[in-house]
């Protein structure tokens, strides 16, 4: 059976030259063909009778001409693959991801406005597609301290007790195992709690103290670890248990991170469309890691 490729977006930009650098140490790892695709953009409205997706000339596209030549020579190589497309890329790359075990870009391409820490694309793709969509960042981001850290490699991964995320923990697993790291969840709990009485504008006290709430966190963490661990007796992982907000938990973690992993949320009854949860667009747009983000396990039949 033939093994689904890492695919690396590219435009010709440093941040995209950096993803490829990303996409291609993780074909290697995991012994994949790599996929080095340039989206050639166009403005679709302009175009009525031109299809969103299509096929472009392959002997006539600098971008992918720059990354043969940057990769030449090179060692170690895994089979590669070059695919130029025209569309539109915010539609064609989450397309891609249906014929591929992981899809990797850059924070920002080309165009669009340089204030923003996350283009368009990148915001598409990590929601749309149907494989893991990992973002690697411009280096030199800064982040708060805050979360021990620890020595040797790591990779982060959000873990929300009261609705774990399988897919998104068996994929930080399989990636520490693969970089022979550990694996570090991040647990956070809302604290303060406060409850409202029936007197208008009078909250009082919540009747469960602070450590019992930590406790059961904690305990509610090492059990969805277990099994992972099981399947994973190489990787050390341990919880990391704190009150507050999981977004800024996540992000402190990504610093000196191998990677931060993050779900996708599942679709709901009243958002049927796929989207991204906050904490997950919060860690997307400031943490220091690449962040990978888990698409949901599909409900089986």
């Amino acid at each position: 059976m033939s093994t689904l490729p890492v695919i690396a977006a590219v435009d010709g930009s440093d941040d995209s030259m950096r993803a490829l650098d990303w996409a291609l140490d993780a074909a290697r790892g995991r012994g994949a063909p790599l996929r080095v695709v340039h989206v050639r953009q166009y403005a679709a409205w302009m175009q009525a009778d031109v299809l969103v997706a299509g096929p472009a000339d392959q002997d006539d596209d600098p971008v992918l001409d720059q990354v043969r030549t940057y990769l030449a020579g090179l060692p170690d190589r895994p089979v590669m693959e070059y695919l130029g497309l025209e569309g539109a890329p915010g539609a064609v790359l989450p397309e891609l991801g249906s014929t591929a075990q992981l899809l990797v870009l850059g924070s920002r391409g080309r165009g669009g406005f340089a204030s923003l820490l996350l283009g368009s694309n990148g915001m598409a793709a990590a929601r749309d597609s149907e494989c893991p969509v990992v973002v690697v960042p411009r280096p030199g981001r800064e982040v708060h301290d805050g979360v021990p850290a620890g020595p040797g490699p790591r990779v982060v991964v959000g873990l929300q007790v009261d609705s774990p995320d399988e897919a998104a923990l068996g994929f930080a697993f399989a990636e520490a195992d693969r970089r022979g790291a550990r694996v570090q969840a991040v647990a956070a709990y809302p604290w303060p709690v406060q409850v409202w009485t029936a007197a208008p504008g009078q909250i009082v006290p919540p009747a469960v103290d602070q450590e019992a709430v930590e406790n059961e966190t904690r305990t509610l963490a090492e059990g969805f670890l277990a099994a992972h661990r099981k399947r994973h007796p190489d990787v050390h992982a341990e919880p990391y248990v704190a009150p507050g907000d999981a977004a800024g938990h996540l992000v402190a973690a990504s610093k000196n991170a191998t990677l931060t992993v993050v779900g996708r949320h599942r679709r709901r009854l009243l958002a049927p469309t796929r989207i991204l949860g906050s904490v997950t667009q919060a860690v997307l747009l400031h943490a220091a890691s690449p962040v990978a983000v888990i698409p949901p396990t599909p409900p089986e039949d």
